[in-house]
């Protein structure tokens, strides 16, 4: 039953209809914001690109607008951590030299990161074209869909990213098989683009933190939920165990943290590593093969950093910047929130999938959602009879 403004209609499926993972009886720790998602952020916008073509084509591009699609040019405050850098995100070094970015972030193929980045710089030049007069350092990242998907196809366009751009949007987030998500597995089950969000109160202030997950990491047997491992239960049905080029584990994880709460980089860069805390409840250890890079941004401060001198003009080289933070011994429900939202972004992205076939055959298999929520059931019923 959907409460006036939908919230509980947006907490249960996808605007698309797709079952989310609060529908199978998964306990979920913490309060989620009214979409349950990144955008519970003030000013965050998620668009996709999702290209689905004969049997050979399954990939897209994940767009998110830290401060909406006409905010690009207010830097955000930022932090990046790798768990595992066998993976690719642009820009990360500006973020570390100066804590801070400008502009959207794509998420895509692995092999589609030089068109994402390319396709950023494009959209700047056309609709913030003095921001683009200076100089860009996008972020576009990546993780692997070539079990499904033709990947050395060049299937995604420039054109395709910018369409993931212009489709950028608040509000209710579509998850699964989705943009960037499009081809990725997720425990060897149909993974792809998952979200949640928590809310936090700070000095009588309510905040956001949202975190965006594209999923494609974990062996079946790893796969828990809510501390109940269901990897042994689950273990049937795995066409990807006999697959030779990617083992069991392999694929990659983006996870992108936002927040409305006013942080230092440092601060920021505190968050995204707690979403390696969020993955490990989904019972991941963290493979080899995985390249696991976190990004987290601050929305925040609004207006407060100067974006380069190029933007300064005659005579004001000498203004300074300053910075509202909260304290660091008050960041602990901070910490809290990303990690409750990375847990239940992943079971989102796993929930919200049917099986895919792809390239040469290739299937991956949907989670059973019917046995998920029986498993559930069942501890659920157990629990109230002690």
């Amino acid at each position: 039953m959907a409460d006036a403004d939908g919230t509980a209609d947006a907490h249960a499926a996808t605007p698309a209809g797709k079952p989310r993972a609060r529908t199978l009886g998964i306990p979920f720790g913490g309060t989620p914001g009214r979409w349950n998602a990144i955008t519970d952020v003030p000013g965050v916008e998620v668009g996709y690109a999702t290209l689905v073509r004969g049997d050979r084509v399954r990939t897209g591009v994940t767009a998110i607008h830290p401060r909406g699609a006409a905010g690009a040019g207010d830097p955000v405050i930022a932090g990046f951590f790798s768990q595992n850098g066998n993976g690719e995100m642009t820009g990360v070094s500006w973020i570390g030299e100066s804590g801070t970015f400008s502009g959207p972030v794509a998420i895509t193929n692995t092999h589609a990161v030089g068109v994402a980045h390319a396709a950023i710089v494009a959209w700047t030049v056309r609709h913030h074209p003095a921001l683009a007069d200076a100089w860009l350092l996008p972020v576009a990242a990546e993780t692997w869909d070539g079990y499904l998907n033709d990947i050395n196809g060049h299937h995604v366009t420039e054109q395709t990213a910018i369409e993931a751009l212009e489709a950028a949007a608040a509000g209710p987030v579509e998850e699964g098989s989705v943009g960037g998500g499009t081809g990725m597995n997720c425990y060897q089950f149909k993974g792809g683009s998952g979200t949640a969000s928590r809310l936090v109160s700070y000095a009588g202030t309510g905040y956001a933190v949202g975190v965006f997950v594209q999923a494609n990491f974990g062996a079946r047997e790893e796969l828990t939920l809510a501390g109940v491992p269901l990897g042994a239960s689950l273990a049937g049905d795995n066409p990807m165990a006999g697959f030779s080029v990617a083992p069991p584990g392999a694929g990659s994880v983006i996870a992108v943290v936002g927040t409305d709460a006013p942080l230092l980089p440092q601060q920021a860069t505190a968050l995204a590593r707690r979403v390696t805390l969020g993955l490990a409840r989904t019972g991941t250890t963290g493979s080899h093969f995985s390249g696991d890079l976190f990004l987290a941004f601050s929305t925040g401060n609004p207006g407060a950093i100067t974006p380069g001198v190029a933007t300064l003009g005659a005579g004001d080289g000498d203004r300074y910047d300053q910075l509202r933070l909260i304290p660091w011994g008050y960041l602990d429900p901070f910490y809290a929130a990303v990690v409750q939202a990375t847990e239940e972004a992943v079971a989102n992205a796993l929930a919200a999938n049917e099986d895919m076939t792809g390239r040469d055959g290739h299937r991956s298999p949907a989670l059973p959602r019917d046995r998920v929520a029986a498993i559930f059931r069942a501890r659920a019923g157990a629990e109230r009879v002690r």
